[in-house]
């Protein structure tokens, strides 16, 4: 995992200090197609000690509890074990609210954790004390929308980190049929291009499609020592149990399985049609 940085090495603490300026460098290249939507900061979050973005489904109001994305190993009662569902737990969780620039414009409060789980999967959502339409109104800060279609292989796309203020710039790459890391399997992983080389701290970052400007992943993984299927050391395994590993490569979770999950009101309700997210 890209781990929450309580645990990660004063080594890679330090490397990402250095690497964090707080807005993203100047781009000399060429600049990108008309097409492309410019992506910052603004609705993004950090956390203790992950990063994460406040989202909304497609059909989400503004009167709906707004929600927070993150990885499921970002949770604040610690990673879930294999098989475990993380659902509806009270939680007071705080998260600095950014805007375009990266600064810090609010503190929000969850009310609960939502969801969470590293089966399958690597996400968390937590519900918040505050509506969309009053974060707002009140910051002037609207949420980042949940694309309810899977990703394209060699799409542009933009991993935006509210822990380190970062964003990194890379391509889908393609797809881990199954996504092994010590205890834990993950489904039809997103693998990035080299350049989004993402560091400890940048886990439960929002990965936005350059296209669309919608959340395609969220971002969660990467190879660190060219170890095999251990922690901190993802290997891939295809549909025929051949496993791979990428050393220096970095990973994601698609977010386009939560949406059939969200209910009128933003609920999870894990029995609604087509929601495949595990059960409890």
């Amino acid at each position: 995992m890209k781990k929450p940085l309580a645990g990660a090495l004063l080594s890679l603490l330090l490397m990402g200090a250095a690497a964090a300026p707080a807005v993203a460098a100047p781009n000399t290249q060429a600049a990108p197609a008309a097409s492309a939507v410019a992506v910052n900061y603004a609705g993004t979050v950090a956390l203790s000690n992950c990063s994460g973005s406040v989202v909304r489904a497609p059909a989400s109001q503004p009167n709906d509890p707004a929600l927070v994305l993150s990885n499921g190993h970002c949770l604040e009662t610690g990673f879930p074990a294999a098989g475990e569902v993380v659902k509806d737990r009270p939680s007071s969780r705080s998260f600095s609210l950014l805007n375009a620039s990266g600064s810090k414009v609010a503190t929000l409060r969850a009310s609960k954790i939502a969801y969470g789980t590293m089966t399958d999967t690597d996400v968390s959502i937590y519900q918040l004390t505050k509506t969309y339409a009053q974060i707002q109104s009140q910051y002037g800060i609207s949420a980042l929308t949940l694309n309810d279609v899977r990703p394209a292989q060699g799409s542009a796309i933009k991993v935006v980190s509210g822990y380190w203020k970062r964003i990194y710039s890379c391509n889908v790459d393609g797809f881990a049929y199954r996504l092994k890391e010590g205890d834990w399997t993950w489904k039809d992983s997103v693998r990035y291009t080299s350049s989004c080389n993402t560091i400890g701290g940048t886990s439960g970052s929002p990965v936005i499609d350059t296209t669309t400007g919608k959340v395609v992943a969220v971002n969660n993984t990467g190879n660190e020592d060219g170890g095999r299927c251990t922690v901190n050391n993802p290997c891939e395994v295809d549909q025929n149990g051949n496993v791979t590993v990428r050393q220096g490569i970095n990973y994601a979770q698609e977010t386009y399985i939560i949406v059939p999950c969200i209910a009128p009101g933003n609920t999870i309700d894990l029995n609604r049609p087509g929601c495949l997210l595990p059960k409890p």
